[in-house]
């Protein structure tokens, strides 16, 4: 194994990484997987995040990190242990009873109007979530973890339903100020479940969280330009593990002659949501890079950021097809009430299937094509000097964080 000494993850002087983590609902298993592949990399290295950032369900994982960050291998393995032994009813209620009251309220607030009764604030309640969540997130190791110098920073990306903001609120050195963007601000706070809870509010699904009088939703809405928080707090590196293969990575998706189902179209949305920016993001950050490359005197007061994302080798949706029949029989009526049901309702399914097989499938592909690309992830987390088969795009920080 390619592991380097206790002390190599800080050697370089100069450049701080962070680790960047975008929503996925149950596909964020996958980055557990590369995580666990990381701390086998680095077994008695420190914390080689200074900077940790979540959005959405990577916010779950951005917080035990950066909690625990004074022991992150341990960390590490918990996370493998919840994710690894997952079940849907761990996350929101799944069950027939709860279904069918979810169900006949939609119902009636329809035909009635909203007259009779006002609709749900969600379909799913993510109750058994926060419970489990108030039992693994100790947040005053947040403080101890900073104090000892293991973390600069946590932030978890929320938006503001008023303001339609993307808000990162953020804890950490006392070093690191706040900061306002168009549509996009850093907040200092001390952070609590709520602010994780808010992150992942997906509209419809879950419902909104209030915080400081204001309703949150999924961080995951308006963020534009996801690699922000984490440059605004000091990083330089960045290391995103995302949840969707690119086009070019050998995943291609079929073609099909039949019109969208309402199922596909919102897996369709779901996917657009937590992946879409961050391609963006970086095409942005390639381009800058680009120019700073052919024309540097024409970009003098240019930022590098160097980045380095890993993305599933694999389609996800057709390991999805393969645990179908884990899912509980209540959400399984419910996809093909919205002709999600099997293959069809694939895309959906990755996102909602919070079952130990499917996620377990999940972790060990995340480990696999982390250990895959295990040179370019230790001199990316370890070498003061990159080499030159990792791609360094550039990017203007007063522009783009």
């Amino acid at each position: 194994m390619d592991a380097l000494p206790p002390d190599a993850a800080r050697s370089g002087a100069g450049y701080c990484v962070a680790l960047v983590l975008p929503g996925g609902g149950a596909r964020a298993a996958y980055q557990i997987g590369v995580l666990r592949a990381i701390a086998e990399l680095l077994p008695d290295a420190p914390n080689p995040f200074p900077v940790i950032v979540g959005t959405s369900a990577g916010a779950v994982t951005a917080a035990v990190l950066a909690t625990e960050a004074y022991h992150w291998q341990r960390a590490v393995a918990g996370l493998e242990s919840v994710w690894a032994g997952f079940h849907v009813d761990q996350v929101f209620r799944a069950d027939t009873l709860s279904m069918l009251r979810s169900g006949s309220r939609w119902l009636l607030s329809l035909v009635s109007g909203g007259h009779l009764l006002r609709p749900p604030r969600a379909l799913f309640d993510n109750t058994p979530l926060r419970e489990l969540l108030e039992r693994e997130i100790n947040w005053a190791h947040l403080r101890r973890s900073v104090r000892v110098g293991a973390l600069r920073a946590l932030a978890i990306c929320a938006t503001n339903y008023s303001s339609s903001v993307s808000v990162a609120f953020f804890d950490g050195d006392s070093g690191v100020a706040e900061w306002k963007r168009q549509q996009r601000v850093g907040r200092r706070e001390s952070l609590t479940l709520d602010h994780v809870m808010a992150s992942m509010s997906i509209p419809f699904l879950f419902p909104p969280v209030m915080l400081d009088g204001e309703f949150y939703g999924d961080g995951a809405l308006r963020q534009l330009w996801p690699l922000s928080p984490a440059i605004h707090l000091g990083a330089n590196r960045l290391l995103i593990i995302g949840v969707r293969a690119q086009s070019d990575s050998g995943v291609t998706p079929k073609a099909t002659t039949m019109a969208p189902t309402p199922g596909q179209i919102f897996g369709y949305m779901l996917d657009t949501l937590f992946m879409d920016q961050f391609y963006a993001n970086i095409e942005h950050v390639t381009r800058f890079n680009r120019v700073s490359e052919v024309a540097p005197q024409a970009m003098p007061d240019v930022h590098k950021i160097s980045t380095l994302m890993i993305v599933p080798s694999e389609d996800l949706r057709v390991i999805a097809t393969r645990h179908l029949s884990s899912m509980s029989r209540s959400l399984r009526a419910l996809l093909r009430v919205i002709d999600a049901s099997g293959s069809s309702g694939a895309e959906l399914a990755s996102y909602l299937l919070f079952e130990d097989r499917y996620t377990q499938e999940l972790i060990a592909l995340g480990r696999r094509d982390a250990l895959a690309q295990r040179h370019d992830l230790l001199s990316f987390l370890c070498s003061e000097r990159l080499e030159n088969t990792i791609k360094l795009p550039a990017l203007r920080a007063e522009t783009l964080s």
